[in-house]
């Protein structure tokens, strides 16, 4: 399927309706670009369930007690997650 768009001054462009309804995406739906070799790809990005979480977080999350310390934990492991994910692709490219 191949649908024209328009970019605004803002960088800013409306997904066709076609294309919402084909990938499931609704309002405050997340999704994922990936460029290469001049193109662009958009997919919707994957939610994340409490069980993908387990393990992610270093033994020295171990006894937390207070919901926001756990909640800043798993935020700088998403982040060093994260960025190691973005270092790999990097490098990838070359």
């Amino acid at each position: 399927m191949r649908i024209a768009g328009t970019v605004t001054s803002k960088g800013q462009t409306t997904i066709p309706k076609l294309v919402r309804d084909e990938l499931g995406l609704t309002e405050g739906s997340k999704i994922v670009w990936e460029v290469r070799d001049g193109k662009a790809q958009v997919e919707p990005r994957k939610t994340r369930r409490a069980i993908d979480l387990a393990g992610i977080l270093s033994s020295s999350a171990v006894g937390l007690s207070k919901i926001e310390d756990m909640n800043e934990a798993i935020g700088h492991a998403l982040a060093e997650d994260d960025e190691r994910i973005q270092r790999q692709w990097h490098e990838k490219r070359g």
